[in-house]
């Protein structure tokens, strides 16, 4: 049964809205903050370090980058680069990860701060860093050390009046974010330039989300009740995810989020799974619904509903076995992707709308004894953990033992009742 609240991993000084974990050094990424209205809040960028200390998942944060007076409200991130929308425009970002020698290792031992930090005007540090991720990494920078800020523009006749919104989809080797009624990609080669690569506009009016899948198709998402899949700036197909379902009128449902799965054991196939939330708000609301969809034909393969809370946001496990769901109410929910059966529920997490949400890498030095773990955060500065323990499973020998035993006491009560059963 799930905890009526679940852990808090860390609280920021600003309200949170984008989320990204980093596979391989072990850093969960937050970003937010208070615009630019002068109200005291900041805006900044996060990196925390995700450590096992006494049989719990703690973060401890590592750097706070200040982003001035822009408040980042999407991210992308693919290797050591950062795509972070930030009002009407988006700026890549370059990260280093530094590992103490010397003299600086034993400065940082004793809590002296490092040189990469020192200079920040973000918050100080709530947990100290473990003597472990001071051995990984001393600095975690997201700086001006590579190249400058460099804005890859997705510019429509009113930039301004169309900031990034929805959290982007991103791959190892391709960034992306949604602007408005127009869709961008630039490549992250070893090229600094970042230059725009494509654009035209898909939706009439705003897009909700995007998902890109490993052969190069766009996923978006629309408020206009569009669906559609493209390759490049060519259409391939619209999705209708009610076409089987004659019950539900045709503008009932809108589109709200998109993302791409594997599937376990299955190296070729591919999965899109797409949410769907009531268009008008009534006193007793419908419930949402999740799509699975075969990620290659864009044929819908099921179809469920998840709930009347609205949900605001989605994410996919690594190995495509877990989906997981924030709510506009604060909830988080965890469904298992084969079935779309709900597996995990919070009411409430947190006091206010879910932002954004990421799944731990499925790797035995961060799950331990888990068999998925996501995070989320929210505009309550909360950044929350929430596990899915290991289902304890017989081993093979038992249950043929247990099935072995049962068929002979079987076979012995109707020798039993029937003398000339055998």
């Amino acid at each position: 049964m799930a905890p009526r609240r679940p852990p808090e991993l860390y609280r920021a000084p600003f309200p949170l809205y984008a989320l990204r974990v980093h596979r391989g050094a072990r850093l969960a990424l937050i970003a937010g903050g208070g615009g630019a209205a002068k109200t005291g809040i900041k805006n900044g960028l996060h990196f925390l370090q995700l450590d096992w200390r006494g049989g719990e998942l703690c973060a401890s944060l590592l750097h706070a980058h200040d982003t001035e007076t822009r408040a980042t409200m999407t991210m992308a991130l693919a290797g050591d680069l950062i795509a972070a929308g930030q009002d009407a425009s988006c700026h890549i970002l370059s990260f280093r990860l530094q590992k103490p020698s010397g003299k600086k290792a034993e400065a940082g031992a004793e809590g002296a701060p490092d040189k990469a930090g020192a200079g920040d005007k973000g918050p100080r540090r709530r947990k100290a860093p473990t003597p472990a991720g001071r051995a990984a990494m001393a600095a975690c920078a997201a700086r001006r050390a590579r190249w400058p800020w460099r804005r890859c523009t997705a510019s429509r006749r009113t930039p301004a009046q169309t900031p990034c919104r929805r959290p982007s989809a991103s791959t190892t080797t391709t960034l992306s974010w949604p602007r408005g009624a127009w869709t961008a990609s630039c490549a992250s080669g070893s090229s600094p330039s970042m230059k725009k690569s494509l654009e035209f506009q898909a939706h009439n009016g705003e897009i909700e989300d995007i998902a890109l899948s490993p052969d190069n198709k766009v996923v978006t998402v629309g408020r206009d009740f569009q669906c559609c899949v493209w390759q490049r700036d060519q259409m391939v197909t619209g999705l209708h995810w009610n076409e089987n379902l004659p019950g539900i009128p045709e503008k009932a449902y809108r589109y709200q989020a998109c993302r791409f799965g594997a599937v376990e054991d299955q190296a070729q196939a591919l999965r899109l799974y797409t949410v769907q939330i009531p268009y008008k708000r009534e006193r007793r609301p419908p419930p949402c619904y999740i799509t699975k969809w075969d990620g290659h034909s864009f044929l819908p393969l099921l179809t469920r509903p998840c709930g009347n809370e609205v949900v605001s946001c989605l994410s996919v496990s690594d190995t495509g076995t877990f989906l997981g769901l924030g709510t506009v109410t604060g909830s988080v929910a965890i469904f298992v992707a084969f079935s779309l059966q709900r597996l995990y529920y919070v009411r409430e997490a947190h006091g206010i709308v879910v932002t954004a949400l990421a799944f731990l890498p499925d790797t035995p030095d961060l799950l331990q004894d888990n068999e998925a773990a996501l995070l989320s955060v929210a505009v309550d500065s909360r950044c929350r953990l929430h596990r899915i323990p290991c289902r304890r499973s017989f081993p093979v020998w038992l249950v043929l033992l247990l099935c072995a035993g049962l068929i002979v006491a079987s076979v012995l009560l109707l020798q039993l009742a029937f003398p000339g059963f055998l």
